[in-house]
């Protein structure tokens, strides 16, 4: 079956190439060129597998670090005591901007990953593998094209998620499988114990896409040549997503705790006013800390830093953060599920104070606003969005702490927004308010207190209100019963 080029993501690596090796030779690596630069593939069984993953440390990388062995031991033991056969599950439906190390891997490695789950499969007995990329990206066509390369363990499917940032949310991946919407469930349940949780109530053993290509390398190396390289508590390599400005991001291979500084050196980056380490999940570190941090779990923790998934911008001097940090704080709060109240409130909350922030002379209760709405949105969540959001903002305020004062005490700190975050092209719904029209009675604030927020003097705060799917019903009656007509609903493509 022949696939049409994806779009070129480009690779590096520092040391070893492992998950990235051929690259450098080949846009895509098809089934024959996979084969010729990886080494064969044996089965280890079971048993052999499990221990394999155990011996390595292979934990998850898609953000929260879970030991693959573990979660694999508990869908297993769930799949004995229910005699039901488990599903293998790939998450490669990489919602965060500044992340594009899944979609290089299943659009120019898709074998790499598929070995990873295949292996999984067999050994596991498994009844299904379903793969999980973002509608539109690379992954699309390149991942069904592998699958109709190579013999398959039970049959294997791709389904394609709505390019959103919480489609990548284990629980919102095994709804939009079983048809419902991609959205993580109201009350979390574990994809491992079935029911709910699992894939058609099978239990499900899910993981990232890298997760599984690691597991393929695992196998190839044997837990010696693995971990040749890394840390002892974390061996092996890890994909980075280096974000540059005004060009596309680089996803670089290093081994487990290198330090950051070579890093950005080798993509011409510099640490410039502050680095972010793990995408708008993770945290932000001060230049003269990100130089020493050592890429692992353990070495970023030490720091008050989390590895995430691996991405990592450099923000430079010459832009502003705070409205940078802004401008991803509202777009974060739209891209929530609106299932809670940490995401209903407490997000936009902060987002809407942010703004007013950015925008220069705040008084200091906005900071105090900030603070308390992140608070509040922390550790009441359906899904881990509100907590990683209010860590990606706290730290933000504190490494950034100069740039507050300059913006609460006068008109800010001088600088334009460059638009150096990465954030995807604007889509969706928005709100407009007309203030030519605008008389301030407010209805619009009782009627979609979700979106609008008023002044001291009666007026929405702000002109342009993203929408997300689940604030429309309100957007709609703000818009319906304004007196004065000076709402609009708009929607791009």
């Amino acid at each position: 079956m022949k696939v049409a080029p994806p779009k070129l993501l480009e690779a590096r690596w520092l040391d070893s190439a492992r998950l990235t090796a051929g690259l450098d030779r080949h846009q895509r690596l098809d089934l024959a060129a996979h084969t010729r630069v990886h080494l064969p593939l044996h089965q280890p069984g079971r048993d052999g597998l499990l221990a394999l993953a155990e011996a390595v440390g292979l934990s998850g990388r898609g953000g929260a670090g879970f030991p693959f062995a573990r979660k694999a031991r508990a869908t297993l033991a769930i799949a004995d005591r229910m005699g039901a056969p488990p599903v293998i599950v790939v998450n490669g439906a990489e919602g965060e901007p500044a992340s594009a190390k899944d979609k290089l891997l299943l659009a120019r490695a898709p074998h790499l990953v598929l070995d990873g789950a295949c292996l999984a499969a067999a050994a596991f007995g498994a009844e299904e593998i379903v793969i999980g990329v973002a509608a539109g990206s690379p992954g699309e066509i390149s991942v069904p094209a592998a699958l109709a390369e190579r013999e398959l363990p039970c049959p294997a499917r791709t389904i394609c998620l709505p390019d959103r940032f919480v489609s990548g949310e284990s629980g919102a991946l095994v709804r939009g499988i079983n048809g419902l919407p991609v959205v993580p469930a109201p009350l979390k349940a574990r994809a491992a114990d079935g029911g709910t949780g699992g894939v058609r109530r099978r239990p499900t053993l899910l993981s990232n896409a890298e997760t599984w290509a690691q597991l393929a390398v695992a196998a190839r190396l044997g837990p010696d040549s693995y971990a040749a390289v890394g840390t002892a508590a974390e061996p092996g390599t890890v994909l980075l997503t280096v974000n540059r400005p005004g060009a596309d991001p680089l996803v670089v291979e290093v081994p487990t705790g290198t330090l950051l500084d070579p890093v950005l050196n080798a993509c011409g980056i510099q640490p410039g006013a502050g680095v972010l380490v793990g995408g708008y999940h993770g945290a932000w570190l001060h230049p003269s800390d990100a130089i020493a941090a050592p890429l692992s779990r353990a070495g970023l923790a030490a720091l008050g830093g989390t590895l995430g998934a691996g991405a990592i911008v450099a923000l430079p001097d010459a832009t502003c953060p705070l409205g940078e940090i802004a401008q991803v704080a509202a777009w974060l709060a739209a891209e929530s599920a609106g299932q809670c109240g940490p995401c209903k409130r407490g997000l936009p909350d902060a987002a809407d104070a942010l703004a007013v922030l950015a925008a220069g002379a705040a008084e200091p209760a906005v900071l105090e606003n900030v603070r308390c709405a992140l608070g509040s949105a922390q550790g009441g969540g359906a899904c881990s969005h509100p907590d990683g959001t209010a860590r990606f903002l706290l730290t933000a305020l504190d490494v950034f702490s100069e740039d507050v004062d300059a913006h609460l005490s006068g008109p800010g700190c001088g600088r334009p927004v460059q638009g150096v975050l990465p954030l995807p092209p604007a889509k969706g719904a928005r709100l407009e308010v007309d203030w030519s029209r605008c008389t301030g009675h407010g209805l619009c604030a009782v009627l979609a207190p979700d979106l609008i927020r008023l002044g001291p003097h009666g007026y929405p705060t702000s002109t342009t209100i993203p929408v997300a799917p689940w604030q429309e019903h309100g957007a709609r009656r703000a818009v319906n019963q304004c007196p004065a007509l000076a709402v609009r609903l708009q929607h791009r493509v």
